[in-house]
Order: C-alpha cells, then structure tokens, then sequence
C-alpha cells in the first residue's frame, strides 16, 4: 500500500478483505503458533508483534469496519499499472502478467534469500489485478514449478521458474522500475525489492 501510515492487516495475516471472522481466526491461530518467539524454530517477535496487530484489529467488527473506511480510499487511489479491460480479455495482458508475477518473486528471492515469498494479496495489489487473475496465473506458474507456495503461504520463484524467467529475456524492466518509484509494498517486500 502507498505510504499512508496505514498498515495492511489483510496482507500481514494473507487474507482477502472479504474473508469472514471463522477465517481471520483461523489463519490468526496458525501464524500465532508459527510465529510465536517461543516457537525455536519458527518464532519471529516482530512478525508475531504484527500478526497480533492485525488480528486485533480485523477480529472486532468496529476496529474493523474503521480500518476498512481508510484502507478502501487507499485502494481506490492506487496507480494502476494494467488497464483492467485488458487483463480480463487480452492474451497479452497475461502474457506481461506472468512475466510480472515472476520478475517480482526473483527479485525478491534475489534480494532476500531468507524470506522469498511475496503474497498473493501483495501481488494482487502491485500488479492492480483482480483476485481470479492473479490466482489463476499463480495456479498455471505452479503447475509449471515455475514458482511454488511456502510453509508461510507466500509464493516464491524456483530454479526452474528463474531460468524460464530469463529464457523469456530477464525480469521485466519497465514494471520493476515502475514499482521501485511506488512506496505501496508491504515493509518486507519493499524492502526486498529495493535491496
């Protein structure tokens, strides 16, 4: 999200702003445990910190319904890098999308080996996609190994994903300089990202 000081809860536990309160609880307990500084092999106090953030936040109906006011006038005033008749309708569209997707998690994975994964959401909302499309490209750069799905949930490229990407001529260019000049990716990813 653009630098407004508002943090995204939805990216932080990978949910969808539509998920319903039997999830948040859900994907909350299992990022808890997994995160939790007591856990030695997993345990991460500042991501625990955040989780519990963004838990207490989407958990309460009120807290929630106030975040959502300022988080939707975020989304809606975020620069939009496809024209959205094109990604639903033009076989080009995802052919740049693909190359998107994949030029991200290299960079990512390149920048930050510890943690290569990016989120569905935060890809959702760096490429200005709707959900379906974004999961539908991720599901065909699966079965391809191109790029595989964490422990975290995250997705991130593979070997195979980063020679494909190169055999295609290298991370895409003009959409990784785009997104350098955006201050909308979550602390993590940004910080992989300009790295």
């Amino acid at each position: 999200m653009p630098d407004t000081g508002i943090k995204d809860y939805y990216e932080i536990l990978q949910l969808s702003p539509r998920a319903d309160r039997d999830t948040i609880e859900r994907v909350f307990r299992y990022l808890a445990h997994r995160f939790h500084p007591d856990n030695r092999e997993t345990g991460d106090v500042e991501r625990f910190s955040e989780i519990v953030d963004a838990y207490e936040v989407l958990s309460s109906a009120a807290k929630r319904a106030k975040y959502d006011i300022g988080y939707e006038s975020v989304r809606e005033t975020r620069w939009r890098l496809f024209n959205q008749e094109s990604v639903e309708n033009d076989v080009s569209a995802d052919t740049r999308i693909r190359l998107a997707i994949m030029s991200i998690l290299y960079i990512v994975r390149r920048n930050n080996p510890a943690e290569p994964g990016v989120g569905s959401m935060e890809l959702e909302r760096l490429l200005e996609c709707p959900e379906p499309v974004i999961r539908f490209h991720c599901w065909y750069l699966r079965e391809n190994t191109w790029i595989t799905r964490l422990d975290t949930g995250y997705m991130a490229i593979t070997a195979l994903g980063v020679d494909r990407l190169f055999e295609l001529g290298g991370p895409a260019e003009s959409s990784l300089q785009l997104m350098r000049l955006r201050n909308r990716h979550t602390p993590r990813t940004q910080r992989a990202l300009l790295a």
